[in-house]
Order: C-alpha cells, then structure tokens, then sequence
C-alpha cells in the first residue's frame, strides 16, 4: 500500500521524514525492508534485550512492554555494564569509552543519512526500494542494539538522552508503518504500534530528567513530539483502538496548546487544523454505536475474516485473484486526516484480512491479534500465504500520477492476477449537448476536488473554448489502455455511470460497479461522513442502520442482524454463479475472496435501495453494475427480497420499505 499525494499541511505538519520541524525540504514517504529474508525483523526481535542484558531477567521472553524495560535510559544496568567507579564518570574518556562513542555517533549519522534518502526512491514498483530499505533497516537494527549494549557509557560519556532514544524508536516504528503501506500486511502495523506504544509508555518525551527538561522545550523537539503523537494516531485508527485514540488526542491537544502558548509558532493553525481534523474524522466514523450489555460502545472490525466470507461452488473459469489496487480519494466534502478520506480509510481495510494469531504471548499490548511476518525463505524457512492485495492510496493525485501508478500496477500482474481501481471523488459532467466520444462526452471524475476545480475555472475560464476537456478530470476513455489486463473498477460519484462507457478493445475480464448518483434529500447532510455506497461495501449492516436511523443497537441485536446478511450474501454468490443470465467477464471474479464479497455486497445495497421507500422511483437512487446484473433473477430474486425484509423486521424497520411485488 503506498500513499501517492499531493502536498498538504499534512506534509508540513507531520511528515514523515521530519528531522528539525517545520520548514525544511519535504518528501513523500517511503517504506522499510531488511535482507533478512527480504523481510524486516519483527519488533519483539528488535526489542529484544542483547544476551548480556538477560541475565538475571526473569518473566520477559516475549513481552514487547516487558523487553522495552532495558531499553529505557536510566534503567538499571546489568553489573556487567555499570561503571566500575562511577565516582570517575567525568574524567577523561578511556580509549575503549571513546571508540564505543565514536561507533554510536557513526551509526547515527548514518542512520540518519539513509533515513532521509529514503524520499528519493521509486514511489511504485515493488522491487526498486528493496536494497535501499535493507541497508536502512539493518543500520537501525545496529543502532539500536548499539545503545542497548552500550548504555551505560553513552549515558555518562555522551549524555544520552531520553528524547533522543525516543527518536530511534520513533522511526523504527515509522518504518514499520511503512512496510505496512508497501506490503499491505496487517501484522505489521502490530510492530509500528509495539515502538510508538513503547515511546509512550516509557515516556521518553515527557518524563525527562532534570537536566533534559531545558532541551524538550526547544522548539523542534515539540514539534517532534506533535509528529509521533499524529503518526501514533494513524495506527491507532488503522487498528481501531478508539479508546487509545481518545487518550491520545487528549494529550495532543494538551501538547499543541503548550506549544502555542510557549512559542506562538508561525504553523499555530496548522496544528489545530490537524487537531480538529482528527476529531471530526473520528466523530464521522461513528455511524452506529454498538453496545454491550452495560450500554459501553463496543469497536469492531470490518476486516476481512472467514465468518464473512460468502462461500463459492468453484468452476474453472475462475483462476483470477485480486493482487494490485489502487485506492483513489478525491471528495471535496468529506472528513480526512493524513491524507485518507473517509471512503479511503473504510476501503482499504475492507480489503485487508484480519489478522489471525498464529503465535502466542508475543505482545502484552498489542492492539488485538498479530502475527509473525510471513516469510519466504526467510528465518526458520517459514512459508506462509500472503494475505492481502497491494495497495496504493491516492489523494487528489494529477492524472499523470493516477496513469503511473495504473501501469505499475498492472506491470506488476501475475499471470492471473486482476487490478481493482477504486475512485471516489466529485463528478465533471459534460457540457456538450451531444455526446459523440461516449469514452469523454459524458464526463469522468475530477481527481482534484471540486472547489481546486472551480477556483481553477474563476481563473481560467474567460480562456477555455467551449466544451474542451477538463485537465485534471479522469474520464473513461483514459481507462481503455488499462483493459489488456483483468480489471475490476468500483466508481463512487455523482457522475458514477459514465464509467459504463470505457472502451473495450483487448477481450479482457473488466467489472464496473457504479454507486448512485444522487441520494434523497434527508441524507444529503451527512456527505462529509463519507459516501453511503462505500459504507455499503465496508459495512453492510452499518449501512442498512445508517438508512433506517438506527443509532444504537445492543450486540445480541447486531449478531442477529450479521446472520440475515450472512444469508443474503451466500445467496447472492449462489446466484451469480448459477444464473444463466449473469455475464462472464463477472464470474470469472468470483473465485477471489475480496471481490466475490464487494460484488454480494454491492448486489445487497441494490436490493436495500430499491426496497427503501426514500430511495423508490428514481434511477439515480440506485447502483448499477457493467456488466449488467440480471433483474429478475438476481436484483429482483425473491429470496434476496426476502432476506433483505426480514432483516428490516428483526430490526422492528419494516415500514419503511416496500412489499416484495412493490420493489422497482
């Protein structure tokens, strides 16, 4: 997975290859790998105390919280590593003490060197980086065990602080984080959230010693420490640890308040632009609260997991899986933080499985169940199954970005992989009253939003010839050279359907869904909490809550509920395998988990839609899919109504939809 955007004050604010603060030259990020079976180490192995360090240790074999206990400056020392006078501390540097000094500060300068050069490598690809991340993570990997070893004359002969281990932590978990981004391996945001929980629990920037407490008030060191509580959030929400994510944004404000007040910085209004993003992305997230039997709000996942999975009678014809996706954000309207949109964040973690526990007792806070890197040929020989597809997120990328990333995508098909592009963004709509290139006639989707469009049209619009196209609106026509290769698209805009009209030209499997276009006019106030026909195939009992105002609903209620859609969607992955009508190019999907799921769910919120009285009797109300679904057998089944009704009397909502024979 891997963030492709243009600049923000998000770049500003937080990037993630900060070294001073504001100000200084700004990339885009980039991610981690080792040579170690081409994969990095785990970060209970990074974390692990060195073999001197364990003697005389007891209960920390594999408790990341526990092992971070002899990282911490100032801990105590094994009597191997403490000094044999401490009385001689301040004296004159033994030839020994001065080499240990002289290899700390080589690896740091290093470290940092290679940190910084990671801006500059390939954005796409997945081969490019690797021999670069390597020799970054390895030098981290020295660094670290280095003042693990070391400790003890690195305090009293270079005057190793807290902060500035926190700062080694603080970007071992950003390349963690990142190889996440690359790999899309949910495991590893395990080992991000192990370094950033570590820094926090340890407080290495906040309970520092007397002598350090002048230096954590400089400047760049606050703001330091803003960028770690940002990221730290980022994970948090990726994981949904919404409690954590609470605390910590209380104590991001507490923090960018004492920055404000201390040095009225010049970026004061970034922060609390940041600040109130993270809240309202947060409050937007909620569409329904589930409850446990004390009325607490429960979080849950929506990752992929086997409970969900619709199960498939498997033919031949379907030899495709999902391997690349390109996840495009580009709404005007919506809540973001980081770079993710709303129908970004629900979308990529729709097409992730959820981590399995494989190994146990590796983490004693680690943020729900992780495991070990999978590994080829790596430690131990362990072979393990890659889970989920690569990802590249978008934000409000140009169209020459968006066409880079598309080809890398695809040149990085196997032989039967299959590309899914997903966009999310403002519709451009024609002004030509005949349409005659139906591929750019009808408009496309605007990849910047739509006030940059409109600013850009005030300028520009007394020298645009009538009905030219616009620069940074993708169009349908620009998808046909993608076509030689297996392509799934879900289009989520006001202008949706024009993508029915990519040329198609190679005799290749390619799958349309298109969201409504519109939605009625008592749900139109809610189009910053993300789009409804994303939530749909993020979320379908989320959604069908969302349109039958349920805010509440106990969790026996909503175990319940999953089981009629369980149902649903079994049946609809019965359907589109046996019914003569369905075309092809849509089975030939099936037999791949995350698509055969996005195709039922978008098959159950064309069943809900058409059923709901709000939504009847307009067109652009509804989803449609290109290849067409067939009406009588699939969107007009009478067991799918079914389902679909008796849900709605579960939930005691049944007057708000039509009888079976009324649907559209």
């Amino acid at each position: 997975m891997r963030f492709a955007t243009e600049e923000t004050y998000d770049d500003h604010c937080f990037d993630f290859y900060d070294e001073v603060g504001p100000g200084r030259d700004r990339g885009s990020a980039r991610h981690l790998i080792s040579d170690n079976g081409g994969l990095p180490p785990t970060a209970h192995d990074l974390l692990a105390p060195h073999s001197e360090d364990m003697a005389g240790s007891t209960g920390m074999t594999n408790s990341a919280s526990g092992l971070i206990n002899v990282l911490t400056p100032g801990a105590p020392m094994p009597p191997t590593q403490q000094h044999p006078n401490p009385a001689l501390a301040s004296a004159v540097m033994s030839e020994d003490e001065r080499k240990i000094v002289s290899e700390f500060c080589h690896l740091l300068e290093k470290s940092k060197q290679l940190f910084n050069g990671l801006r500059d490598l390939p954005q796409y690809g997945h081969k490019q980086w690797q021999a670069y991340f390597g020799r970054t993570f390895d030098i981290y990997t020295k660094l670290w065990k280095f003042q693990q070893q070391h400790r003890a004359v690195l305090d009293s002969r270079y005057g190793l602080k807290r902060w500035q281990i926190g700062e080694i932590a603080s970007k071992i978990g950003q390349l963690y984080y990142h190889y996440y981004l690359r790999t899309s391996e949910t495991n590893y945001l395990n080992e991000a959230f192990s370094f950033y929980a570590a820094i926090r629990g340890r407080s290495y920037y906040s309970r520092a010693v007397r002598e350090d407490r002048y230096e954590l008030q400089r400047p760049d060191l606050m703001v330091k420490k803003l960028r770690y509580y940002a990221r730290f959030i980022v994970v948090c929400l990726l994981l949904k640890k919404m409690k954590l994510v609470r605390d910590l944004v209380r104590e991001l404000a507490k923090h960018i308040d004492e920055y404000t007040a201390t040095y009225e910085p010049d970026d004061q209004l970034e922060w609390s632009l940041v600040l109130s993003e993270i809240k309202s992305f947060i409050e937007a997230d909620t569409v329904v609260n589930v409850l446990d039997s004390d009325s607490n709000s429960i979080v849950l996942s929506h990752r992929l997991n086997p409970l969900i999975t619709p199960p498939v009678e498997k033919s031949p014809m379907m030899t495709l899986s999902l391997q690349e996706v390109l996840i495009v954000g580009a709404s005007s309207d919506q809540v973001k933080f980081s770079e993710l949109t709303l129908d970004m964040f629900r979308m990529l973690q729709t097409l992730e499985r959820e981590p399995q526990e494989d190994f146990t007792g590796m983490y004693d806070v680690s943020p729900g169940p992780g495991r070990l890197p999978s590994m080829e040929n790596g430690a131990g020989g362990v072979a393990l199954k890659r889970d989920n597809p690569h990802k590249y997120l978008l934000y409000k990328p140009t169209v020459s970005q968006f066409t880079v990333f598309m080809a890398s995508g695809q040149k990085e098909l196997p032989t039967n992989g299959a590309l899914m592009l997903y966009i999310s963004g403002d519709g451009c709509f024609s002004t030509k009253p005949t349409p005659e290139d139906l591929g750019y006639d009808l408009g496309g989707v605007l990849l910047s939003t739509k006030r940059d469009y409109e600013l850009l049209n005030s300028i520009l619009n007394s020298k645009l010839k009538p009905h030219t196209k616009e620069p940074n609106c993708l169009y349908p026509g620009d998808l046909q050279p993608f076509t030689r290769r297996p392509t799934f698209i879900v289009v989520d805009s006001d202008n949706s359907t024009s993508f029915a009209n990519i040329p198609q030209h190679f005799d290749q499997p390619l799958v349309v869904l298109m969201s409504p276009q519109e939605v009625p006019t008592s749900f139109r106030d809610n189009a910053h909490k993300g789009s409804l026909y994303t939530l749909f195939l993020h979320s379908p009992l989320s959604a069908f809550c969302f349109v039958t105002n349920i805010v509440d609903i106990p969790i026996h209620m909503w175990d319940k509920c999953l089981a009629y859609i369980d149902r649903f969607l079994t049946e609809a992955s019965r359907l589109l395998t046996r019914s003569r009508g369905v075309a092809g190019g849509l089975v030939v999907f099936m037999g791949d988990d995350f698509l055969r799921l996005i195709l039922c769910r978008h098959i159950f919120s064309a069943c809900v839609l058409r059923a709901h009285r709000s939504f009847r009797g307009r067109a652009g109300f509804h989803p449609t899919c290109h290849p067409a679904l067939p009406e009588l057998d699939i969107l007009e089944n009478p067991t799918l109504q079914r389902y679909a009704l008796d849900l709605a009397a579960q939930l005691d909502v049944r007057h708000l939809f039509v009888d079976c024979g009324e649907v559209d």
